[in-house]
């Protein structure tokens, strides 16, 4: 098996690591504290224009045609300097992708440009419920066709980007009458539409920058070609999507672990007690060394999901493996990183507070690490039924 990185590949993954600490490193912290909207949108321009914004969609839409792996190395790099930025271009990505997937060649070339090319600033991803989130098949949303307009009422919650994004990919029960998760439709809703209402942004724990907000439907009226894929036939597409979704959030779960842990690192190597560094005792070597271990196990483990999504072989107990494990591993290591600073790991001059609110969302969002205990036992188990 041969795990170098193709030159392309090699390529992407030094452009996001050079952005990430030119333009992102020196202003996360602000963005943290005191926000800056418009530097943020700014941030978010200059990744669409290095082609970020549509990794893995087809040139001829305006994307960068680079697949899984590279969207994997770049998400990873990114998140190393600024998580928030990092999840704005992650789910950007996965709504891109669910629109090559599934969307028609007319929505395509209308709207896949304009996310790629940063025209729109980010896209949403509408499926959580207040009352549907780890389960979404329960949602509430609904889609009644009146006329040649479809007429959404529901709330979604918890969508990032949800304030400053351009389009929205929704999903709306429009049969009632079937089985939970069989009458559910997916649609394309451009932000700004009479009846789309948004609210102020959640206070968050961590990811300030990020926005995240209720997304609301009253009576809000779409076009009849709105409608993406086939009727009734959504919540499978939704499904399919957010396994791709788990390897960008276990990639930005990596990237903050390893930049925890590369400062932690540094700090030792100067940092003095009882008359030597703080890197000649055992016992924080050990810390070092497991952190260390579990973050490229980790990293192997979403190198080998994103590599059979490339391949187009099934990917989906891979990507929840890899989730989980990145996820719990990287808040270990904040947590580990944290420790070896002490006291000043717990106050505001260093980063380390920041990367620990920062990574704790990655084992809840993307499907909690319950749920990807769920998916994996459930797959293992199909194996052999």
């Amino acid at each position: 098996m041969n795990l170098t990185l193709n030159e392309d590949q090699a390529m992407i993954q030094d452009m996001a690591r050079k952005f990430a600490q030119s333009e992102l490193a020196p202003v996360a912290e602000k963005l943290d504290q005191h926000g800056d909207r418009a530097q943020f949108l700014a941030n978010l321009r200059q990744l669409a224009e290095l082609g970020f914004m549509g990794l893995n969609i087809d040139s001829q839409y305006g994307g960068a045609a680079a697949g899984t792996v590279a969207f994997s190395l770049a998400i990873t790099e990114v998140a190393r300097a600024c998580a928030s930025t990092a999840v704005t271009m992650s789910v950007t990505n996965m709504v891109a992708e669910v629109i090559q997937a599934v969307a028609s060649e007319e929505q395509k070339q209308r709207y896949l440009p304009k996310l790629c090319s940063g025209e729109y600033a980010a896209g949403g991803f509408c499926l959580t419920e207040t009352g549907a989130g780890s389960d979404p098949s329960g949602m509430k949303t609904s889609a009644v066709l009146d006329g040649d307009e479809w007429v959404l009422n529901g709330a979604k919650q918890f969508i990032s980007s949800a304030e400053y994004a351009g389009l929205f990919v929704v999903w709306a029960v429009t049969d009632s009458s079937l089985p939970r998760g069989k009458g559910i439709s997916c649609f394309l809703v451009e932000n700004g539409v009479p009846g789309l209402a948004i609210s102020k942004a959640e206070k968050k724990m961590g990811q300030h920058a990020s926005a995240t907000n209720e997304v609301r439907f009253e009576n809000c009226r779409i076009p009849r070609d709105a409608l993406m894929g086939e009727l009734n036939q959504g919540f499978k597409v939704a499904v399919g999507e957010l396994a791709g979704g788990r390897i960008g959030v276990g990639s930005l779960a990596l990237g903050i672990g390893l930049a925890a842990m590369d400062f932690a690192r540094n700090y030792i190597g100067e940092r003095k007690q009882f008359g030597q560094t703080l890197a000649n005792f055992q016992g924080l070597q050990w810390m070092l060394a497991d952190a260390y271990t579990d973050l490229e196990a980790a990293r192997l483990l979403l190198m080998n999901a994103a590599d059979r999504k490339a391949q187009g072989l099934s990917f989906g107990k891979e990507a929840s493996m890899a989730k989980l494990f990145a996820s719990e591993k990287a808040n270990k290591a904040c947590y580990t990183a944290l420790q070896l600073l002490g006291g000043y790991g717990y106050i505001k001059d260093f980063p380390l507070e920041r990367y620990a609110r920062d990574v704790r969302i990655t084992s809840i969002y993307e499907g909690t690490s319950e749920i990807q205990r769920v998916i994996i036992a459930r797959e293992l188990l199909r194996e052999i039924a």
